[in-house]
């Protein structure tokens, strides 16, 4: 994740550097309000910057994929850009609204205001948005508190991910009143510098980004239709395994990438890894599911053979392309998906690396282990097995000692972010490169 956190970084560093070339917050003579004045116009822009940004990464533009290593490190990216929105909303709410209220309870002195004369002085454009200047804040205002709810809800694991898919599209819309917000408020004096030249840029790209999701196209160029031909369930394990027939509008993926799933269009659609190698003789995708919430607990009584349902696609970055000689797999439960799909792949067109990959699961199915086995022979590649009631929990001291040149290789690992995280520290601090442990975030919100 280092390259989302230099970005990030980056990002707000580029801003600030711009904003600063423009105005200070150490204005003489300092005072409370002057200083205020200076911190509501920097707090907006950032707000404003990282919320534009946040909405075109909402268009999952596949050009930036490659620079970001996947869809699901541009949702990271996405998700960090939300939480600055909302610090630095509330920031520059406060300073804004805050200080008006205690003015009102007597606790400050506004200073006195400037000519009224001035207005005559201001040219035709700075004169007409300064006439919407209380319009733009009333509208700004109750956009901010329709957004700070909305982000909260996005933030909150327990809400429901139907309602989540949902309601975060009503950001769009508040975005563009934010944006008229913006561009009435902030100094015109601004727009003709360099962090007016940026946040331009940005609000153009947020306003078409809000667009297209108030339109319902994001990804629309990416969707096709699959026909699911067989269905196979795994009732210990509460798992299920999808077979479709793609039509001619699926290109084709990698495996390791995944796919976004609508089965039905009143529940929106979920991320799903693909679990299969692409043949365009068959045009079969085949998903895995595991019931883990509401949606995916009722998909084996909701899916039949010969339904049609959309999918969209593919995404994703975990490729299994990398220099190392050789390659470490580790999976958690579901996280095996990826793995069966290049499994799949290297039965049909064998490497030349050796591939040691653990599993580790809490329960056991006879038929899946089977399957399991099956593609691991026909992959050639070598199979740790860990139930953990029976075997323990994988932790890096065993793969160590199972695969003794395990410094040469790259890692690859899918399953519980918290486990993958502890994983990677726990070779890190051994002296393994940190850029070598290659992780699928696969956590949308």
């Amino acid at each position: 994740m280092k390259h989302i956190k230099t970005l990030f970084v980056a990002f707000l560093a580029v801003l600030t550097l711009a904003w600063l070339m423009a105005d200070t917050l150490w204005p003489e003579p300092l005072s409370y309000f002057s200083f205020r004045a200076g911190f509501v116009q920097y707090s907006g822009v950032i707000a404003m910057a990282v919320m534009s940004l946040a909405m075109i990464l909402a268009l999952r533009p596949k050009w930036l994929e490659p620079h970001l290593r996947g869809l699901d490190k541009m949702y990271r990216l996405h998700k960090w850009l939300g939480i600055t929105a909302l610090v630095m909303a509330a920031l520059h709410w406060w300073w804004a609204k805050g200080t008006k209220w205690m003015v009102g309870w007597g606790w400050l002195d506004r200073p006195a205001r400037g000519s009224a004369g001035m207005q005559e002085t201001l040219g035709a454009v700075e004169a007409g948005l300064r006439s919407q200047r209380g319009l733009a804040e009333s509208v700004g205002e109750w956009a901010f508190y329709a957004i700070v709810v909305l982000i909260v809800l996005a933030l909150v694991k327990r809400f429901p991910y139907r309602l989540f898919a949902k309601t975060h599209r009503l950001i769009a819309p508040l975005y563009l009143l934010m944006v008229f917000h913006a561009v009435v408020l902030m100094k015109f004096d601004y727009w003709t510098q360099p962090v007016g030249w940026l946040m331009g840029l940005l609000l153009v790209g947020g306003c078409i980004s809000a667009c297209y999701s108030i339109a319902g196209r994001i990804g629309s160029v990416r969707r096709a239709t699959g026909r699911i031909q067989s269905l196979t369930r795994y009732p210990s394990l509460q798992v299920l395994e999808t077979t479709l027939v793609m039509d001619n509008l699926w290109p084709g993926h990698t495996a390791g990438q995944f796919a976004f799933v609508t089965s039905d269009p009143k529940e929106g659609a979920h991320p799903f890894t693909i679990a299969s190698s692409w043949n365009p003789n068959d045009r079969r995708l085949v998903f895995i599911t595991k019931a883990l919430g509401d949606y995916t607990s009722r998909l084996p009584d909701e899916l039949q053979e010969g339904k049609t349902i959309e999918v969209e696609g593919p995404y994703g970055c975990f490729d299994f392309r990398d220099n190392r000689p050789r390659q470490v797999w580790v999976s958690a439960g579901i996280g095996i998906t990826p793995f069966v799909a290049r499994m799949k792949q290297l039965s049909a067109e064998p490497g030349e690396k050796p591939i040691d990959l653990f599993h580790t699961t809490a329960d056991m199915d006879q038929a899946a282990l089977d399957k399991l086995t099956s593609d691991v022979a026909a992959a050639g590649i070598r199979l740790h097995l860990l139930i953990s009631p029976r075997d323990g929990r994988l932790d890096a001291d065993k793969i160590r000692s199972s695969v003794p040149q395990w410094q040469q290789a790259s890692f690859w690992f899918c399953g519980p972010v918290a486990f993958g995280k502890q994983l990677r520290q726990d070779l890190v601090d051994e002296g393994y490169p940190a850029g070598q442990f290659h992780q699928e975030l696969f956590q949308m919100r």
